[in-house]
């Protein structure tokens, strides 16, 4: 392992990109990464402005200052560029080990490609990708980060509900066995929605006002699953309604067992994973009255409200897994990079 931190770039500075900021801020020096460039095309006097304060996680927790050199963060000084293209940005020359690509519009390989022709050695995508074969993997962090080898150049972090259903599908589809899938998201309004009706999408729902309404919208979700649990293939339905929130989601999963079972059994199974199992510090388990506000601001991928569990008949089983859409899934990208970074290290 390197005797430094490594250093990482962020390409895209909005919800996910400021959270993964404030997220590895709060890790300290022992997350082993370091943020030494942000490309955005916001002013810099924005880019401080909502670095320093934040409607949804608060203030940041330390200095915050603009320089003509970038963004200071506790004495440590972040360079800020404003390019539109990665083309436009020696990567290689920044010292970057790895670009956290956070804008969300790069789908294809040939668009991520271009990052690595300009320089950049790796580069993890905050969203998933148009097909499997537009990276080298797609990473749940719990489920299969042992497959990063290190000699991987494009890797998707996969999306905030894959990060929260698949390790919970996982872990029943192994200790029960899961014929079929079908979840609801039930996910917070998000950017791509106006605040007022506005002409702005090709799906006209989301020309509605996101603070008026629920509001159904597609979603790639089983897709998702499907790529990371190849087993469920063509066994998973998905659907997703936003919701007048600002942060905090759930999935509400509807699972066909192959066996019968219980409320009590699917419940054990999930806390026993969760509290010492493979999914200990990745996914927690309630049974407190808990409202979606609880739980903003949570790292975890998915937190289980094994209150809510029922079984209808006996293999029909139905599930709610709270997650933070932005800080558990900015979490995650830190988990991905810091592994697939040592994965390099040791094997060079």
């Amino acid at each position: 392992m390197p005797n430094r931190p490594y250093n990482i770039a962020l390409n895209g500075y909005g919800r996910i990109g400021r959270c993964v900021l404030r997220a590895l801020h709060e890790r300290g020096a022992q997350a082993g990464l370091e943020i030494v460039a942000l490309n955005d095309l916001a002013d810099q006097a924005s880019i401080e402005y909502l670095t320093r304060f934040d409607s949804t996680h608060g203030r940041f927790p330390g200095e915050v200052r603009v320089a003509a050199e970038g963004l200071h963060l506790n004495g440590r000084c972040v360079k800020v560029l404003r390019e539109a293209t990665p083309e436009a940005i020696d990567w290689a020359a920044l010292g970057v080990d790895l670009v956290l690509e956070c804008s969300g519009v790069y789908h294809t390989r040939r668009e991520a490609e271009r990052f690595l022709a300009a320089g950049a050695p790796r580069v993890l995508f905050s969203q998933p990708m148009a097909s499997e074969r537009d990276v080298d993997a797609t990473i749940v962090y719990g489920i299969n980060q042992q497959r990063l080898t290190g000699a991987e150049r494009l890797v998707s972090n996969a999306s905030c509900t894959t990060n929260c259903s698949v390790p919970l599908l996982s872990v029943l589809d192994a200790a029960i066995g899961l014929d079929y899938v079908t979840i609801t998201t039930i996910h917070s309004a998000m950017n791509d929605q106006p605040v007022i009706d506005a002409y702005h999408h090709e799906d006209l729902r989301r020309t509605r006002s996101a603070f008026q309404s629920v509001i159904p919208v597609s979603t790639g979700l089983a897709r998702g699953i499907e790529r990371l649990l190849p087993e469920l293939a063509g066994r998973v339905q998905a659907k997703a309604i936003r919701v007048p929130t600002v942060n905090v989601s759930c999935l509400d999963i509807t699972l066909q067992t192959r066996r019968d079972t219980t409320a009590t059994e699917i419940n054990r199974v999930l806390r026993e994973a969760t509290e010492a199992g493979p999914l200990k510090g990745l996914v927690a388990y309630t049974e407190l009255p808990h409202a979606s506000c609880d739980f903003n601001h949570d790292p975890h991928s998915a937190i289980v409200d094994g209150s809510q569990t029922l079984v209808s008949g006996p293999r029909l089983v139905t599930l709610l897994a709270w997650f933070d859409n932005e800080w558990g899934f900015a979490n995650r990208m830190l988990d991905v990079a810091s592994h697939w970074l040592d994965a390099a290290a040791l094997n060079r």
